[in-house]
């Protein structure tokens, strides 16, 4: 089953606003960037609106704009503004209570599939905006504003 590509996309987002420097960016042209549409960047830039991430700067030059500095911005806040954030689910209907593995599988399995969870969590805390920005940067060879 295919994962959602939601949280990628969101960081290219942001990333895509801190290399421009403070000024706003439209979301069509996010969306050129990232090679999807507008509408999705669109609804990517509200959720991480609601999350305090980001804001839009309205009328003519308008655009998204970050709310809080790129390096306050952890992955994990982008990962919980715009993801599901259980990326195992257990079975959409309960085993057969009867059977030795479908009564007992889905506690043995939980304390592994948590502890996924944490370790991807950890990792995205550690992480900023700015620092996949500056790697952005340093592969594209370009210089990121001081602002950011």
């Amino acid at each position: 089953m295919p994962t959602s590509s939601r949280f990628v996309v969101a960081v290219h987002a942001l990333v895509s606003i801190v290399v421009m420097d403070g000024k706003p960016v439209r979301s069509e042209d996010i969306a050129h960037s990232a090679a999807t549409g507008p509408v999705v960047i669109r609804r990517l830039l509200s959720l991480l609106s609601e999350a305090g991430l980001t804001t839009s700067q309205l009328g003519a030059g308008g655009g998204a704009i970050l709310a809080k500095p790129s390096d306050q911005i952890r992955l994990l806040d982008v990962y919980r503004a715009v993801e599901d954030t259980d990326i195992f689910t257990l079975h959409r209907v309960s085993p057969f209570k009867d059977c030795i593995v479908g009564s007992n599988i889905q506690e043995a399995i939980r304390p592994t599939l948590d502890k996924a969870q944490s370790a991807l969590e950890n990792e995205l805390s550690k992480v900023t905006i700015a620092d996949i920005a500056a790697e952005t940067a340093r592969l594209g060879k370009f210089t990121i504003p001081l602002a950011w």
